[in-house]
């Protein structure tokens, strides 16, 4: 079957079966390699996106039930890794391996859209099911703070 999507702000036709998870349709048929499979299960969160805002494991979302709907990718947070994320990532050295680091990215930006200054308990139940195999948790806490802080710096610049 052949479906429309919108990711990352253009429009995309594929043709592939109904069930087929969002996360292989990026990947395979998009080549939006950045967001990664993990465990397949929805359990990791490396392979997470964001549909219409929101922070979804796309290894678990078949691509009938995102046609017409908003994704937005690791590659689509910005341009140029303006993003606040991307530079509180880069000035913390954040990522050991960095293997999950774009589903953390994007589970954490999800986060800072509808609570731009996050507690650790806020940060730690929005993070959890995101798995770090070099547990670099204290370090992506501090990273999602630290973003915070650039984003509240560059929003009272703008007054």
């Amino acid at each position: 079957m052949t479906f429309k999507l919108s990711v990352n702000g253009q429009t995309h036709t594929v043709d592939v079966a109904p069930d087929t998870p969002l996360l292989w349709v990026l990947r395979d048929h998009l080549n939006l390699v950045g967001t990664k499979f993990g465990c397949g299960a929805g359990m990791c969160g490396a392979c997470t996106v964001h549909l219409n805002g929101q922070a979804v494991r796309s290894c678990q979302m078949p691509v009938s039930a995102v046609a017409g709907q908003k994704i937005v990718t690791i590659e689509g947070l910005s341009a140029d890794a303006s993003h606040p994320l991307q530079k509180a990532w880069v000035e913390l050295d954040v990522p050991q391996c960095g293997y999950c680091q774009s589903g953390q990215i994007m589970s954490a930006a999800a986060l800072l859209a509808s609570n731009p200054k996050p507690s650790d308990a806020d940060i730690d139940a929005a993070m959890t099911g995101n798995l770090c195999r070099c547990a670099t948790y204290l370090r992506i806490r501090a990273g999602i703070h630290r973003a915070a802080e650039i984003a509240a710096a560059h929003t009272e610049a703008a007054k």
